[in-house]
């Protein structure tokens, strides 16, 4: 289960995962008995990383998705090399 689009993937209770490809956003959900609700991150391969540090719901996650998407486009970024360090433009 997940969105293809969106690049995420949703771990119920009880399941598990073989691999999950490096950056990818997760919803992992919580027991019912702990509050309900998801973890919301991106895994690695060694870590997890909390994209919001709080318990979301599956949807507060993926309208933060969707604003962050939307706003990709937008950064400008930059180009990281020592030697031929610049800004980009959006």
């Amino acid at each position: 289960m997940g969105g293809k689009d969106l690049g995420f993937d949703v771990v119920l209770r009880g399941q598990t995962r073989n691999h999950i490809k490096p950056g990818t956003y997760v919803f992992f959900q919580r027991e019912k008995e702990h509050g309900g609700g998801f973890w919301f991150g991106q895994a690695y391969d060694d870590w997890f990383g909390f994209t919001i540090e709080e318990p979301v719901s599956l949807r507060q996650g993926m309208e933060y998705l969707l604003t962050l998407r939307r706003n990709e486009p937008q950064l400008g970024g930059f180009h990281d090399d020592v030697d031929d360090f610049f800004l980009r433009s959006p």
